[in-house]
């Protein structure tokens, strides 16, 4: 993903900009919910998994091994489909790049569907290592990828053990961070990809998308992304104003953070209205977690708490909504 820039503001103010009558947001007034725990130590336990395989660099045979295991754990877990998409897309860089997709649809036969989505690929080189002979090493990705498939996952368990009320889709979308920085359209094309090719039928879409990345760091705070605060206010909403009802509120910060080149760009474009969890300003570096893009995202760097308060949110808003 790429950092855009940087626009903090209270959130307040930037709803009744925005026409917000009230000026008041869910984080502030947050509405009693049925909570449901997540397990932390199984999402670590995934993070864990996918960095053993090493980095999962298009074309590597440790992105194909994962891509394997991925697809047999949305299977196991019980999702009722998994579909596995594989294809040469083009690289918007005058190239090419495998893609392998996978989506695994859960209580499939609900009408009311919402997506979840998070890339499994990781970066094939350290640009951004302070170390200058470093800067070609392709990178774990224990934060930058498998944090947020990590949760993923550990979700998809959870819906295998208790289903929810309304449909819900794992996408685990592949070649989003391969990009160059002097080109957007060159991020995300794993995601680009799958809103060109969705499996839905008649034309019913998920209500809304939620994307999770890098939500593992150490110390990570959320800030609602300023692209996200822009598309698809609403949900956003929803989603901070759960963690503050839940207790999250400290991870959960109720201003906007920096604006991301991220998957949620083309699900929007797509007609879902997609949000991105993301550490998106953090104190140090003013945008991401200061190993963003280094050969320090590794399983050292990543804080179990940081991905059960991101699990824990999402899977609130799971089993909190009705058909």
């Amino acid at each position: 993903m790429k950092f855009a820039a940087l626009i903090i503001a209270a959130a307040p103010l930037f709803m009744a900009a925005c026409g917000n009558s009230s000026g008041r947001t869910p984080a502030e007034k947050p509405a009693p919910l049925e909570v449901a725990a997540f397990d932390a130590d199984s999402a670590f336990s995934y993070v864990a998994r996918q960095v053993a395989f090493g980095p999962r660099v298009p074309r590597s045979e440790a992105h194909s091994r994962c891509a394997s295991w991925l697809e047999s754990e949305l299977k196991r877990h019980g999702a009722d489909t998994v579909i596995r998409q594989e294809a040469v897309a083009d690289n918007r860089q005058g190239g090419t790049i495998p893609v392998v997709n996978l989506l695994g649809r859960f209580n499939q036969a609900s009408p009311k569907r919402i997506l979840l989505l998070a890339h499994w690929d990781t970066r094939p080189v350290a640009d951004n290592d302070p170390d200058p002979d470093k800067r070609d090493t392709p990178i774990d990705g224990a934060n930058d990828g498998a944090s947020g498939t990590g949760v993923l996952l550990e979700i998809a368990r959870q819906l295998g053990n208790k289903t929810p009320a309304i449909g819900v889709d794992i996408l685990l979308c592949d070649a989003e961070d391969s990009g160059s920085h002097d080109n957007d359209e060159s991020w995300a094309i794993g995601t680009r990809y799958w809103t060109e090719h969705m499996p839905y039928d008649g034309g019913i879409l998920p209500e809304y998308g939620i994307l999770l990345d890098m939500v593992g760091g150490r110390g990570a705070r959320f800030h609602r992304e300023y692209f996200s605060q822009r598309n698809a206010a609403a949900i956003v909403d929803k989603i901070w104003g759960t963690a503050a009802a839940i207790g999250e509120a400290d991870r959960f910060l109720n201003a906007i953070g920096g604006a991301v080149t991220d998957d949620h760009l083309p699900v929007n474009e797509a007609g879902i209205p997609c949000i991105d969890i993301i550490e998106c300003y953090n104190r140090q570096t003013g945008s991401f977690n200061p190993t963003w893009h280094t050969t320090a995202d590794n399983l050292d760097n990543i804080d179990p708490d940081a991905l059960r308060s991101a699990g824990t949110t999402v899977i609130n808003v799971i089993y909190n909504e009705r058909p």
